[in-house]
Order: C-alpha cells, then structure tokens, then sequence
C-alpha cells in the first residue's frame, strides 16, 4: 500500500483515483454524446434545428455540463484542470448565450460580423470537444485515429464553410452543403481550388483547416512511406537489405563465433 507523508497528499490521491475511475467508466458515453452533438451542430450550421433536435442539443448540453462539474468538484487540482480544459467550458458556455437570445440581440442590432465570429467559435469548441472524447478513446490506434479525426473535421469544416460563404459579399459563395464538402475534402488533400474564401470567419476557418491538413499530409505520407519499407525489409530480392538477410547474417556470425571460440577451447 503506498504511504503519504501528509494527509493532504493521501486525499488528492485518492480524488485521482476517483476521477480516473470516473473517466474510464464515461469515456464510451460521452464519446457517442460528443458525436451526436457535433452532428447536431453540423445540422444547426446548414439546415437549423426542428424543436425536437433542440430539445435533444439541450439534454446533451446538461450532460456535459454536469460531466464536466462532477470532473472539476473531482479534480485535486481545480486550477489546473480548468486551464487545462478551458477550450472546453467555453464551449459549454457558448450554448447558454443561445439560450438567453444572446444571438438574436445581436441580429436586433445589425451586428452580423459579430455573430459570424460567435459562430466561429462555436466551431471551433465543439469540434474541441468532440475531438477530447475521440482522443480518449482512440488516440491509441493511430493511423485509424487520424482518420476519423480527419473526417469529422472534413464534416465540421465543410458545415462552417457553407455557413460562413453561402453569403459571400464580392463573389457567390457556396451554393450547397455538397459544394463545400468537395471543397474542402480538397483542401484536406493539400490540392485546393479556385475559390477562396471571401469573409474574414471563413479565411480563418481555411487556414486552420489548411494547417490541420499540412500536419496530416506529412504523417500520413510518413505512415505510407513507413509500411512500404517494411514490405521491402521483407522481401529478399528488394532493393533495400531485407530483414530477413539481416537476421540470417546475424545468425551465421553468431555461429562462426561459437566455432571459433570451440577451436580456441580445443586447442
């Protein structure tokens, strides 16, 4: 049994112990919730909501909440845990301005880039929160990993793009959801098209999304390159030295050592 040297540390370690335990048991729950929400807001940005899909944006919204305020009430560190999930909470905020007609004043108030931008930033934290519950359970898996990130986040993007420039001011934006998912299913695979994006939300969206694609590109080509040496390492009549001639190699000199340490004893 590990011993503490104060009664402090003996508590905060089992506070950790709990929200690990915590953790493990809502990490498939929360995972399904992040999702659903996520397409709820990919929904919101292109078609809108029917009462009834509010209703259940609203429920999850409560879920979360309630997640994340049992997590902080768990948390030894409460400071630290809130710097550390600080994307997080302001996406659980972002839900509450909705709810108290935040938005609508704005629009009262002819005030459109600044809805734009809180519009924005919804995307940015949902997806956030969506991507903390995917990473939880499948940062492990890798290659797998990186592509569902990469296609939620083609999803999202392609939400907020169409958002963001069904309305362009100097040129027409995108005329479909459809539109905008090929656009950015391009840009995903570093090739890019003609059209760029005319609102400043929109050009800020396009770069991260740009740099995201940077990022994967390289390690996708990384992976590939990887998998293609190691089917040559196999491969006896490869160019590059197989594996397999390497370890036979190794065995003929480990054999001729042993010999010549059996002479050496003989003699």
């Amino acid at each position: 049994m590990q011993q503490f040297d104060r009664p402090e540390q003996a508590i905060e370690h089992e506070q950790q112990q709990i929200l690990q335990q915590l953790e493990d048991w809502l990490e498939l729950p929360m995972l399904v919730l992040s999702l659903v929400w996520l397409g709820l807001f990919v929904v919101e940005l292109i078609w809108g909501l029917t009462p009834l899909l509010d209703a259940i944006g609203i429920v999850i919204w409560g879920v979360f909440i309630l997640e994340f305020v049992l997590r902080l009430v768990l948390a030894p560190r409460k400071f630290s845990h809130l710097k550390t999930n600080w994307l997080t909470a302001i996406s659980l905020l972002l839900p509450a301005l909705r709810a108290l007609r935040f938005v609508h004043l704005l629009r009262v108030f002819q005030t459109t880039r600044a809805v734009r931008g809180l519009r924005l930033l919804r995307v940015l934290t949902r997806t956030n929160r969506s991507m903390r519950s995917l990473t939880a359970n499948f940062a492990r898996r890798g290659f797998g990993y990186v592509m569902m990130t990469t296609a939620i986040i083609t999803l999202v993007g392609a939400a907020g793009m169409y958002a963001f420039e069904q309305e362009a001011p100097n040129l027409p934006g995108f005329d479909s959801y459809g539109t905008a998912l090929w656009w950015t299913a391009m840009l995903m695979t570093t090739m890019g098209s003609d059209y760029f994006p005319q609102t400043p939300e929109g050009r800020v969206l396009c770069f991260l999304l740009a740099l995201y694609a940077f990022a994967v590109f390289g390690y996708v080509t990384a992976t590939l390159a990887t998998f293609f040496i190691g089917q040559d390492a196999d491969d006896d009549e490869a160019e590059i030295v197989g594996a397999k001639s390497i370890d036979a190699l190794r065995n003929e000199i480990v054999a001729l050592r042993d010999e010549i340490q059996s002479l050496r004893q003989g003699n």
